[in-house]
């Protein structure tokens, strides 16, 4: 499936939600893992605005490209996001939606 780079060089990034653990299966507390690197990924909240309009976003970071010390209003650079539409079927119902995934969360300043 394609994803999409997403260009923010003109936006503003912040930290709205610090990055926690994400998981593959949450009944056996199995950890997410990236399919090329085996780095653990770790799931931060963003709040992206551009051109007077800001909206919320989960995105996946392997844990080797964000640091654990990033707080909720911290301004950020993001290395590499890209979106990807994805699609499955769960007890008989589909759902869709889309995924956000980068290389790099970093503090701005750092």
């Amino acid at each position: 499936m394609p994803s999409f780079k997403i260009d923010l060089s003109t936006a503003v990034v912040f930290v709205a939600t610090p990055p926690t653990p994400k998981m593959a299966n949450a009944k056996t507390g199995e950890r997410a893992l990236d399919r090329e690197t085996g780095a653990g990924l770790s799931t931060v909240g963003l709040l992206i605005s551009d051109e007077g309009e800001g909206n919320l976003y989960q995105v996946t970071v392997p844990e080797t490209g964000v640091p654990e010390s990033l707080a909720p209003g911290t301004p950020v650079a993001v290395t590499g996001l890209k979106a990807r539409d994805w699609e499955n079927e769960f007890n008989g119902q589909k759902r869709h939606g889309i995924a956000f995934r980068a290389v790099a969360v970093t503090p701005l300043g750092a």
